[in-house]
């Protein structure tokens, strides 16, 4: 089983060696130290380096005559950057021997997720004012490369980074180099860092060589090639591309690795084990769901409003979902708020690309991600304060099941047959008595059924309280802004039925 993660360790530090000239053990370390019990001893994180480093060498180099074939290396602006990395790369190796496996270990996995988050926020780093390639420094520019060039040097030796994201942030952010300038030259710094810095591991840790010699030889070869491979592909797509890809696959890598490495004190926290239930319910209901709607969508000439209504729906029902998978009203309010954590960069992500508006049919820029963000925040606050402040779970389920479906039939049925709009100011003149008529007998029919069958209450008496809370939610529909019906109007259902149960 290790000689897969072999592989694949190296496949992932030869990608982002060539398209971002990360180094390999950005990549490397954290899978081999995590997921391979060879390297679990005392000095496994260190032997790990050691070899995230001679595939660096390779790996460096040929993603360096690639850049270099495209002119994408100034090192003009770089070799202050080369000198004091080198002077520093010895110093580093000797200080990580001597720190052993926890400092190393993990503060490689908290720089293989930061580097992917950086990406992410930041996928282009090009700036408007760069100076021309080739330019001199000026005297900010020197200080800022000794500086820089000196403790990422250090880190070189320490962490077996090889500084490549460091310096690429230093070259892009400081020297005003554009990305792919900037990888050629960081990749090229490297190619030495590298050498010197896994030479200087070997001599001090000899049975390196001895007890990995197989592992080394895998992984420089399968590194290098891919880095070629990698490298070519970003000399000939945009750099946003490149930025993108090494960014959710880093932040990817380095999320995987960190719950790996800490999962006994995860697994230890209060509310753990609940919060996983609820979210493999949540995928197990979501995913098929989601993949139906897509089909449907892609497959058929289905109208944008009612795909996005479809959408709604699912999204409401999590809440029932979330509801039944556990007793305890924590792990539903938590699941909610990690979802709106979760949410937000993910469809942040998603919006960079031209499908992405059309297929969820968004209102205005963002207007998706803030309603589910907005939407998973009111689930939180509905369920902690009907079920988990005053003990009324069933009120807080009718609220979000009569609003969510009563907002969704709203839609369905008012925009193909409203006819007549709804005039009396505030009403915005968009929404129609029909759209109205529908929601108010949805929320009616959903809020006595879940009543009279969960809340231990008469069917006459369901029907009374439905019928109080679905006449004032739907007014409330009425009278508020479309962007901010997700909170009004279950705040006004649920305020009803907490005062009626």
């Amino acid at each position: 089983m290790e000689f897969i993660w072999y592989l694949i360790a190296s496949i992932g530090a030869g990608i982002g060696t060539g398209l971002a000239g990360l180094s390999a053990a950005t990549v490397m370390v954290p899978i081999l130290i995590v997921l391979c019990p060879s390297f679990s001893g005392e000095t496994g994180a260190y032997q790990a380096t050691a070899i995230a480093l001679a595939s660096d060498i390779l790996g460096s180099a040929v993603t360096t005559w690639t850049y270099a074939r495209h002119k994408n290396i100034d090192l003009r602006r770089g070799w202050i950057m080369l000198v004091c990395i080198l002077t520093m790369c010895t110093v580093g190796s000797w200080a990580a021997y001597l720190a052993g496996n926890v400092v190393l270990g993990t503060f490689t996995l908290f720089l293989t997720f930061a580097i992917g988050i950086r990406f992410l926020v930041k996928p282009d780093t090009t700036r408007e004012d760069a100076p021309p390639k080739g330019s001199a420094l000026d005297w900010k520019g020197v200080l800022i490369s000794l500086f820089f060039g000196l403790t990422i040097g250090f880190g070189t030796g320490f962490v077996g980074t090889g500084g490549g994201m460091m310096m690429l942030v230093v070259f892009t952010v400081f020297l005003g180099m554009d990305l792919k300038t900037a990888v050629g030259t960081s990749t090229f710094i490297m190619t030495f860092t590298a050498l010197i810095a896994s030479v200087s591991h070997i001599l001090i840790h000899p049975a390196i060589l001895f007890e990995k010699w197989d592992v080394l030889l895998l992984c420089m070869a399968v590194a290098t090639v891919c880095s070629l491979v990698s490298a070519r592909f970003a000399n000939r797509v945009p750099n946003r591309t490149v930025g993108l890809v090494t960014g959710a696959v880093l932040t990817v890598l380095g999320l995987s690795m960190l719950l790996l490495h800490f999962r006994l004190e995860i697994a230890a926290l209060p509310f753990f084990r609940g919060i996983c239930i609820c979210l493999l319910n949540l995928i197990v209901y979501l995913v098929p769901s989601v993949l139906i709607l897509l089909a449907i969508r892609l497959l058929t000439h289905l109208p944008s409003f009612v795909f996005r209504k479809l959408l709604h729906i699912v999204a409401f029902t999590c809440f029932t979902v979330m509801m039944l998978s556990t007793r305890q009203w924590e792990d539903a309010a938590l699941t909610c708020l990690l979802l709106a954590a979760v949410i937000y960069p993910l469809l942040s992500l998603a919006e960079r690309f031209p499908w992405y508006g059309p297929l969820f049919v968004q209102k205005s820029p963002g207007e998706v991600k803030r309603s589910m963000v907005m939407l998973f925040l009111m689930f939180a606050a509905v369920i902690s304060l009907a079920w988990g402040l005053l003990g009324q779970p069933v009120a807080a389920a009718a609220a979000i099941l009569m609003w969510g479906l009563g907002d969704a039939v709203a839609a369905l049925i008012g925009i193909p047959f409203g006819k007549h709009k709804v005039l009396f100011p505030p009403v915005c003149g968009k929404k129609s008595w029909e759209g109205s008529a529908a929601m108010l007998a949805v929320s009616l029919l959903a809020g006595t059924v879940l009543l009279s069958l969960f809340g231990g209450v008469s069917v006459p008496y369901a029907f009374l309280c439905a019928a109080c809370t679905a006449l004032l939610g739907t007014l409330v529909e009425l009278l508020s802004p479309s962007e901010w019906d997700t909170v009004t109007v279950p705040v006004a259902m649920l305020t009803v039925l907490l005062l009626m149960l």
